[in-house]
């Protein structure tokens, strides 16, 4: 990279309207005052829907995109998100709960994670959702719950692979993990299932997550097709699912570079074509989720005081790390960043001053910005947190120090 190459900037997604953020149509104050409070979370559906016809633009026709609910399970989101994706993804029997209320078919929905309970199994089991297997301990369940219920339960297997996402911000692949199955014990697995009474799906390979790094999903992508591929002679059926994953980033600090779709479509294209006599039943599925919402949503709060401390100018706003705890950097981040930050009512204003912005819990970790230049923000002024339509407010301490909640309005 040339050194002296300006750094990539923050690209605001909504409209501006007199000199006021515009979100689903709205100006923020109006929007504010519709949902009667701040802190809230708002989510704009066109931007949804235009992220969806930009994807199915580029990558290949056959390809199903599902929509990992851990990003965002707002009821509201997942009824929109049904009407334009084609599967969900969960985590949980809540999540499951949700899922069921929209018009998404359960044949298209399936469901992972490491420690799912007895109970939350026999749930997925009833409702005819594909579950994701993630240890030998957890398929011998399955077949027990579904033998004394009388339902075939449909299953496929998680496989830790030996390979791991490059460069992706969370690895779940490659090495020890509790995500999964070894990928060497598969062959193992696979004969073991072909005793039991189950309905064998396929593989759910999942090796990481937020990668900004279009050469690194490719490989990966490519990496997981092989490996399916490979393990065919050892299925007890054909493959009618193979989901590869999703890892596709959003950026969200300076010099984050937004991820190219394209070359990532046109190269997994051709890995499809070249694997379609061996994978001839083979549905393929991209599992994504803050990729598919993270840039369509807000955190707004609002400012309660201002105050200078030894020079240095904070903006104490109604909101902070109990409803948004990623923008705190206390959600994964090693080294502290700021997320994209606004004053939403005062857009493309002029006069600037460089101001920490905190929220009102009694820790000195409750900071949404620091030392950010923004336009000169005054009580009452509106600030914008973007970015912040995946992992927000269900991924963050809400019941920390009993503070209010955060609404959230899909607009």
């Amino acid at each position: 990279m040339n050194p002296t190459a300006p750094k990539h900037q923050f690209v605001n997604p909504f409209n501006i309207e007199d000199t006021e953020l515009v979100i689903g149509g709205l100006k923020l104050s109006r929007l504010a005052q519709r949902v009667g409070q701040t802190p809230f979370y708002a989510y704009d559906r066109q931007l949804l829907n235009a992220r969806i016809a930009e994807l199915r633009q580029n990558m290949p026709p056959e390809l199903k995109i599902h929509y990992a609910m851990k990003a965002n399970p707002m009821p509201a989101i997942v009824q929109h998100m049904a009407t334009i994706v084609d599967g969900f993804d969960l985590a949980s029997a809540g999540e499951m709960k949700v899922a069921l209320d929209t018009v998404m078919p359960a044949t298209q929905i399936s469901m992972a994670g490491p420690g799912k309970r007895p109970a939350e199994l026999g749930q997925a089991i009833a409702a005819g959702i594909t579950i994701n297997v993630e240890s030998q301990q957890e398929l011998n369940v399955i077949a027990a719950l579904s033998e004394q219920t009388g339902i075939q339960a449909n299953v496929a297997l998680r496989i830790n692979p030996a390979f791991e996402l490059k460069a992706s911000g969370m690895k779940m692949g490659g090495g020890p993990k509790q995500f999964g199955i070894d990928e060497e014990l598969i062959p193992t697995v696979l004969q073991h299932i072909k005793s039991l009474d189950l309905h064998f799906k396929g593989f759910h390979i999942y090796s990481g997550s937020q990668n900004l790094k279009a050469e690194s999903i490719i490989d990966a992508q490519q990496k997981s097709i092989q490996l399916a591929v490979s393990l065919t002679e050892h299925c007890p059926s054909p493959i009618e699912k193979l989901n590869i994953g999703g890892g596709f980033g959003i950026p969200y600090f300076p010099g984050d570079v937004p991820l190219d779709t394209r070359p990532i479509g046109d190269a997994l294209a051709e890995a499809i074509n070249q694997s379609k006599s061996q994978l001839p039943e083979a549905e393929i599925i991209i599992e994504l989720g803050r990729y598919l919402v993270g840039e369509a949503g807000i955190y707004a709060s609002q400012v309660i005081d201002k105050k200078i401390s030894r020079g240095q100018i904070y903006l104490i706003v109604d909101g902070g790390l109990h409803h948004h705890l990623a923008a705190s950097g206390n959600f994964g981040q090693v080294i502290r960043k700021n997320y994209p930050v606004a004053i939403g009512n005062k857009m493309g204003i002029e006069e600037m001053e460089t101001v920490n912005i905190v929220g009102p819990l009694c820790t000195p970790l409750d900071i949404l910005a620091d030392k950010v230049p923004l336009p000169k923000a005054e009580i009452g002024d509106y600030v914008v947190i973007f970015q912040s339509g995946a992992y927000g407010l269900t991924a963050s301490p809400t019941a920390f120090l009993t503070q209010p909640n955060a609404e959230e309005i899909l607009v």
